[in-house]
């Protein structure tokens, strides 16, 4: 049986080499973002950890509410700038935030600064989760797999 690792440095766990599946049009508006997939990395299933590096002028994701998974978010570096329904919050390092599901809080983080941000995101994998984009036209919906398909919101595909 091979001998498997049981703990890594997180800053190199291996980068995927495209934007979460993003639709190739879309992913360009994540350039400067840096993700990588810490529970994939160890086979975990049920939910999933990112470290995720900000580089100035990036944004963590576009805006966008999960209808079944919540998603939680720790700053550990820099100053992020929290986007959600309601506003903007500049976080700082030690800070965190919750999503819960079904709450239709779109949000996303921005690094608005010369200095690169570093973030641990942590969600859950519940399948069939549909996430909104309130600012693009797009919609993700999760199949019994947890695997994101996207489509336009008249539901054409992309």
């Amino acid at each position: 049986m091979a001998k498997r690792l049981i703990a890594i440095k997180a800053s190199e766990a291996p980068v995927p080499p495209r934007a979460a599946g993003f639709p190739p049009g879309l992913a360009v508006k994540l350039e400067g973002r840096e993700k990588r997939p810490l529970s994939d990395f160890f086979g975990l299933g049920n939910f999933g950890v990112n470290l995720t590096r900000l580089a100035p002028g990036a944004a963590s994701s576009m805006r966008h509410a999960h209808s079944r998974q919540d998603e939680f978010v720790h700053a550990l570096e820099g100053r992020p700038v929290l986007v959600t329904e309601v506003g903007e919050t500049q976080l700082s390092p030690g800070m965190c935030a919750g999503f819960p599901a079904g709450t239709d809080d779109a949000h996303r983080l921005v690094n608005r600064t010369a200095e690169d941000v570093l973030v641990l995101e942590i969600g859950d994998r519940t399948a069939l989760d549909r996430v909104t984009y309130p600012e693009d036209d797009l919609i993700g919906e999760a199949d019994e797999a947890g695997r994101f398909h996207y489509r336009r919101k008249d539901g054409t595909a992309i």
